[in-house]
């Protein structure tokens, strides 16, 4: 009986997050910029350039029933915020260089418009999703350390402005060396056509 339930797709949960993404020459300038770390650092757990983005909510498990309910949300928010503009400022580390566990590109977030973006996705999402007790820090993960480590002067990373005017709910699949990102509903900004 429990073997027959478990068979059931209700008991297979997806594996779910809401990003905004980034054109690829900017994600192309990021690996460019932190090449040098690369070779310094060939046991970290370095992002596939394509995998890049801006993470806005990670839901994690979502069970399929509620699929549906996220993704009108996640159009709900979309539909209320207008596009911008954003470019890389620079390197950073989580919690800090000196004991990094993240290697990040941080993104200038003029307006708060990330900021507003993923505040308003845990107030919408609040009812089956825990709000992030972090403040929000907009950026793209280029690697990540275990153990920490110490990064030392981080080279510039800065690139032309450019748009972010849509969100994308994403279905993660786990798999080595790296996960596959599947968009299941995309949504512009504003109201616009995605």
């Amino acid at each position: 009986m429990a073997r027959d339930r478990a068979a059931r797709p209700e008991a297979t949960p997806l594996r779910l997050f809401v990003a905004a993404d980034v054109p690829e020459q900017v994600r192309s300038l990021v690996a460019d910029a932190v090449a040098p770390l690369r070779e310094r650092f060939p046991k970290a757990r370095w992002v596939p350039v394509q995998n890049q983005h801006v993470t806005l909510k990670f839901l994690g498990a979502t069970w399929p029933r509620l699929v549906e309910w996220v993704t009108a949300s996640v159009g709900d928010v979309a539909a209320d915020h207008e596009a911008f503009e954003t470019h890389v400022v620079g390197l950073g580390a989580f919690p800090n260089d000196r004991r990094a566990r993240v290697l990040w590109a941080g993104l200038d977030d003029p307006g708060s418009g990330f900021t507003r973006l993923a505040a308003s996705l845990d107030e919408a999402l609040a009812r089956e999703f825990k709000p992030e007790k972090r403040p929000f820090t907009p950026h793209l993960t280029a690697a990540r350390f275990d153990p920490q480590v110490a990064l030392g002067d981080l080279p510039p990373a800065v690139t032309a402005p450019f748009a972010v005017d849509q969100i994308v709910v994403y279905r993660s699949h786990l798999r080595r060396p790296a996960p596959v990102y599947e968009p299941l509903a995309t949504f512009g900004l504003g109201g616009r056509a995605a």
